[in-house]
């Protein structure tokens, strides 16, 4: 089996229909069905069923599946290293983040890179989803959190603690809450996830027995824009709460885990000129942030 055959069977695999396999090698569904029947007929096996929700492997198929990720590792390895050893500042980077870091600090980072090096072309995927860079989905990310794969290279660029903050227009309409008071009579915001995990949730220590949770949401930016527009309080890195210019309550109370941002990058890549010169632009916009 050569490596395209490889990609396209991995493909199939992964997204379990040909459109959803073409639409992830950038070649149109009937290429993709030839190419199965064909890898198929020149192993004289059947590696999938064929079924009205997909297609599904079959017991030779699962077998081959753990040889073609071998040989995936192998040739994302080769690709890498020959990468790091790359010395010239041209090429695509790609970098996935939040979209509030990638509006703060990605896009002026991006900004800033440009002038000095305009033939490096940043890729930019803001979203929730954590990209693998093992994978290569992605050369350079920038999250919250500290990845456990031995082959990464992380660096904490940021640490800012977390506080309670509302627009000013809430305070005029509702006033400031009490602390012990539990949110008594209070419109508050939540990021989505923290009431999928948190049985218990809290705002800087203070449970929301009394509150009233008006909106759940999915990202970091939104719940700053839901209470820039004075939909309720919420808790937010103070370093975003004070750039967006709005009122810190209780600044004696912080969330007792601070908001890290970090800087992570396949071993591989980090001497590679271009990957180089993006991590220092997003370096340099990170600094005095706060670390």
């Amino acid at each position: 089996m050569n490596w395209d055959d490889a990609r396209v069977f991995l493909a199939v695999c992964r997204e379990s229909t040909l459109r959803g396999a073409a639409r992830v090698l950038g070649v149109d569904q009937a290429t993709v069905g030839r190419r199965i029947n064909a890898l198929e007929k020149s192993l004289s096996a059947t590696l999938f069923l064929r079924t009205s929700e997909g297609y599904a492997l079959t017991a030779v198929g699962e077998a081959a599946l753990h040889s073609v990720e071998k040989m995936e590792r192998s040739a994302l390895d080769l690709e890498r290293q020959i990468q790091g050893l790359d010395d010239r500042l041209t090429g695509i980077v790609r970098v996935s983040t939040t979209d509030s870091l990638a509006i703060d600090f990605l896009i002026p980072a991006i900004a800033s890179l440009h002038g000095k090096h305009p033939d490096v072309r940043v890729q930019l995927d803001a979203s929730t989803q954590i990209l693998s860079l093992a994978k290569r989905e992605a050369d350079i990310a920038v999250r919250n959190t500290r990845p456990d794969n031995p082959d990464l290279i992380a660096r904490r660029i940021a640490r800012w603690p977390v506080g309670l903050f509302a627009s000013q227009a809430y305070i005029e309409r509702h006033g400031s809450p009490e602390p012990g008071g539990l949110f008594d009579g209070h419109d508050l915001v939540v990021y989505q996830p923290y009431l999928q995990t948190h049985k218990d949730l809290t705002l800087v220590s203070e449970p929301l027995g009394r509150g009233r949770i008006v909106a759940a949401l999915s990202s970091s930016l939104l719940v700053r824009r839901a209470i820039a527009a004075g939909l309720g309080i919420g808790e937010i890195p103070v370093c975003t709460g004070e750039r967006d210019g709005l009122v810190r309550l209780w600044p004696q109370r912080v969330r007792p885990l601070p908001y890290d941002v970090w800087l992570v990058t396949h071993a591989d890549l980090r001497h590679t000129a271009r990957v180089r010169a993006v991590i220092e632009e997003i370096v340099t916009a990170f600094a005095g942030t706060g670390e």
